[in-house]
């Protein structure tokens, strides 16, 4: 903790919100690019994002320009009515995505319980199945949000316990084992919802080759491939969308987090239109989503994305920052896994646990965090320099 000042707001937080949270124990309260102040005034370099929604850096200036115009014109609303930003928003995002229509949320999980409406609806007035039977294939370990019905088929404890009861209708099987989804398909499966990485999980990336066999698995059997990208797409995996390494297009694609800029809370669910016509007036909403803020602020996002070619960045700095933690890597290292600029250092367990290198790591001015005990994420925003990138492991090498 940096200091008076900062245990003043953390003491004040606890009494007055609820502890959904274990923060690292710094106060911030300014930020720009990829680094981060605090109230005290030390400086940081992000290695979060915000879980991957800072990537185009923060406060990044086009973005911050769109926001101001268009919040000094008309912020909300309301579906109930046009607005003059939404179409231009959504033909965007089809087209970076390659998907023929979206329906706009605000965060990740409304998008995945969109993509859950829409699957089950489509497996009954499309491909047949009896009213309340469908059933969605999902991973061990996903992490797709934490609604009722998304925890529900959560297999970490933290997640779930004493949430029930649960939604039916989900079948859960190994990540990484094509088989075991062949297996798993019967006559009421509408799809197979998964992550390209098992971010949350520790960045758990499956075996080359993975996305495109449950590929072909879900069209033999005439299911949804619906791809939770929330926290891989936008250029984080070294390109726009980590399903694209393998070629693969999902039938349905979840987005949600860079879309917002880290500035607004802005996400989607896509499809064909063939799969998004089931959703009829009146069968699903959204207040706030695909306001005229929001859209201003997601076509700002897209343009940054684009212009910027984020996704060359995050594949070339993804590349050194590997390179150079093999060349630190001490014995206290399981293992390093990533893609792009999403990556994790494993520890052993008799190195200590990735919280207490994580606090190391913020005394020199790196703001990481760990996951299921031993995993430190690394996820700085898409715009680090390969100086930056040098002085973040000159720091890891510190810790380790």
């Amino acid at each position: 903790m940096s200091g008076k000042k900062a245990r003043r707001y953390i003491e004040l937080e606890n009494k007055y919100t609820a502890h959904g949270y274990h923060p690292i124990p710094v106060v911030l309260n300014r930020a720009k690019g990829v680094w981060a102040w605090d109230v005290d005034g030390k400086k940081y370099l992000d290695c979060l994002s915000a879980y991957s929604a800072v990537n185009q850096g923060h406060r990044h200036p086009k973005i911050m320009k769109a926001m101001r115009d268009q919040a000094a014109k008309l912020t909300l609303t309301s579906r109930a009515f046009h607005n003059d930003r939404l179409g231009e928003f959504m033909k965007k995002l089809c087209t970076v995505t390659k998907m023929g229509m979206a329906l706009p949320m605000n965060t990740g999980a409304e998008a995945v319980e969109t993509a859950i409406k829409i699957a089950r609806k489509w497996g009954y007035e499309k491909k047949g199945i009896a009213q309340n039977k469908a059933e969605i294939i999902v991973c061990s370990e996903n992490f797709h949000g934490r609604t009722t019905t998304i925890v529900g088929f959560s297999t970490d404890p933290d997640a779930n316990r004493n949430f029930g009861p649960f939604s039916p209708g989900f079948a859960i099987i190994p990540y990484n084992d094509p088989d075991a989804l062949r297996r798993a398909i019967n006559q009421n499966t509408v799809g197979f919802l998964v992550e390209p990485i098992q971010g949350e999980a520790g960045v758990k990336i499956p075996s080359d080759g993975y996305l495109r066999q449950v590929r072909d698995i879900c069209s033999e059997h005439g299911i949804l491939l619906i791809l939770d990208e929330v926290q891989t797409g936008f250029c984080r995996t070294g390109k726009m969308f980590a399903c694209m390494h393998e070629g693969v297009k999902p039938d349905m694609l979840v987005v949600g987090k860079a879309l917002g800029g880290g500035i607004y809370p802005v996400s989607a669910a896509l499809g064909s239109q063939d799969i998004m016509s089931v959703i009829t007036p009146g069968t699903h909403g959204s207040t706030f989503g695909g306001n005229p803020l929001a859209c201003a602020i997601g076509t700002a996002s897209l343009d940054v994305l684009i212009q910027e070619r984020l996704d060359k960045r995050a594949e070339k700095m993804g590349n050194l920052f590997r390179k150079r933690l093999h060349e630190i890597a001490t014995d206290k290292v399981l293992e390093i896994r990533g893609k792009g600029l999403l990556n994790a250092i494993e520890l052993k367990k008799s190195a200590g646990t990735a919280r207490e290198h994580a606090e190391k790591l913020m005394k020199l001015g790196v703001l990481a965090k760990d996951t299921h005990g031993q995993t430190i994420r690394f996820a700085p925003p898409l715009v680090i320099s390969a100086d930056e990138t040098e002085w973040l492991v000159e720091r890891i090498q510190m810790v380790l």
